[in-house]
């Protein structure tokens, strides 16, 4: 099995502001079976088992394609085989273990804009602490890591349409509930 290692800086998924700000600073590592590589255009096509490593970003997919600019931004498209997904998880700064995961048939990610789209079946959770807080599920989800903004339309090209599907949100309750009042217990005579 041919191993493609690519000095390319990646931040799929949560971004640089949610996403660990120590990912940022640390070498992309993609592997795969083959790669075909152009370093005239800065042009990468990743074929069989594509697994990009970042810090605490880890990335999996069937293939894909990654460009880098001349003036250096990078962009990537991870792409999954009929009934596979793209599957994506990286931690994020804040107190507790708090990490973004998700998944989609397929993943774009553009350096220059720092905007990350979920095409066709996509999901995104937020956990703390094992626990899920947030999760969001639609035809398309994009998410913008300057600004932390979502948005969820309701076919994979991102448009929305009448009669085109319906996204869900589920935000889990901060709040806890109050306890049980306790029993007063009855003494026999």
């Amino acid at each position: 099995m041919k191993r493609c290692i690519l000095p390319a800086l990646l931040l799929l998924a949560a971004g640089q502001a949610a996403a660990e700000k120590a990912d940022a600073y640390k070498p992309t590592q993609i592997t795969c079976r083959s790669c075909d590589a152009n370093s005239l255009t800065g042009t990468f096509t990743l074929a069989g088992g594509v697994e990009v490593n970042r810090g605490s970003l880890t990335i999996s997919a069937d293939g894909g394609r990654f460009e880098e600019s001349p003036a250096g931004y990078q962009r990537i498209l991870l792409q999954a085989q009929p009934g596979n997904k793209v599957r994506f998880r990286q931690k994020a700064d804040g107190p507790g273990e708090r990490w973004m995961e998700g998944e989609a048939e397929r993943v774009e990610y553009d350096d220059r804009s720092a905007m990350v789209k979920l095409m066709s079946k996509a999901k995104v959770r937020r956990t703390l602490d094992g626990v899920q807080t947030e999760e969001a599920e639609g035809e398309f989800i994009s998410y913008d890591s300057r600004t932390e903004e979502f948005t969820l339309r309701n076919t994979s090209t991102g448009e929305d349409r009448p009669g085109g599907g319906r996204n869900t949100i589920v935000l889990q309750s901060k709040r806890k509930a109050p306890p049980a009042p306790a029993l007063a217990t009855m003494e026999k005579p």
